[in-house]
């Protein structure tokens, strides 16, 4: 049988844990500006941006944590949003800066997120950021992709040694992805759009980690049996929220899968909060994370 892994149950352990760190360093005394706080910048009134904002916002608080919250109108011009950024950058009370993509049109998102010090980067998305991982040095690590290494840990599955097809190579997870389970030891091989043959890329592996915005890719065909895969897409039905995988195809031939919804996606809000908790723990000894 496939057994289901529980990233619900996986995220709330870690929040607990960092509920609990959080509140230790209350009753340390910790002084006014090392309590971590969480701002999270929301531009216009996208939906779906609103929930995932309110979603994060609700973590941040019941960890104890303090929420700096902007909502700028959709009409916000570059400049605007610029100065927002650079208000929470200089104010010692923010741990971490999140902007909430995407951004309405006419907005630079690259410009914008290359504003936040890479020392409050909690999302890993600013290039100094992502140049720290490549090169191996300390600093936050995108939410997603950590995520997914930490349900692969938290269920005793062996990353050093191991064959893992990354199928998709996008900023947000793909790629970083990739750099974090090198690090680890794995031997990772990326499939994306203009991979000829993908069966043949993700056969051989160990562990399949799917994220491509593509519903229902993966099926038998591509998936050994024993593998482990690890679902992070997610798409709306009328018949409710599935993912880039097959899943129900692949009942009695995956060992562990990644449920939609259920998965990935509370292990994303999860990892924001140790970011959160990090960048205040690291930007409180000067020097430790670089600006």
């Amino acid at each position: 049988m496939t057994t289901t892994i529980d990233g619900a149950r996986i995220a709330r352990d870690i929040r607990a844990r960092v509920a609990e760190r959080v509140a230790e360093r209350v009753a340390e005394g910790a002084a006014r500006g090392r309590v971590p706080g969480l701002a999270t910048i929301l531009v216009g009134d996208d939906p779906a941006s609103a929930v995932y904002v309110a979603a994060k916002r609700r973590a941040i608080r019941e960890a104890g944590m303090r929420d700096f919250h902007r909502h700028l109108s959709r009409h916000a011009c570059q400049d605007e949003v610029a100065a927002v950024i650079d208000e929470l950058a200089a104010d010692p009370d923010v741990s971490g800066i999140l902007l909430q993509l995407p951004l309405p049109a006419g907005l630079d998102a690259a410009t914008l997120i290359d504003r936040i010090p890479a020392a409050k980067d909690v999302d890993g998305l600013t290039t100094a950021s992502a140049g720290r991982l490549a090169r191996g040095e300390r600093g936050l690590r995108p939410c997603t992709p950590s995520g997914v290494v930490e349900l692969l840990d938290a269920e005793g599955i062996e990353i050093k040694g191991a064959c893992v097809a990354v199928v998709g190579w996008g900023e947000l997870v793909g790629r970083p992805l990739a750099q974090l389970l090198l690090r680890r030891g794995a031997t990772v091989t990326v499939a994306h759009e203009f991979t000829a043959d993908l069966a043949a890329v993700t056969r051989p592996a160990d562990i399949v980690v799917v994220a491509t915005g593509v519903r229902g890719l993966i099926g038998p065909e591509h998936v050994k049996p024993g593998a482990t895969v690890i679902d992070v897409g997610i798409h709306r039905t009328p018949d409710g929220l599935t993912g880039d995988v097959r899943a129900a195809e692949l009942d009695g031939i995956a060992s562990r899968i990644t449920p939609v919804p259920g998965g990935v996606g509370p292990m994303t809000i999860a990892m924001l909060m140790v970011n959160t908790l990090r960048a205040a723990e690291w930007n409180a000894v000067p020097k430790t994370v670089p600006a």
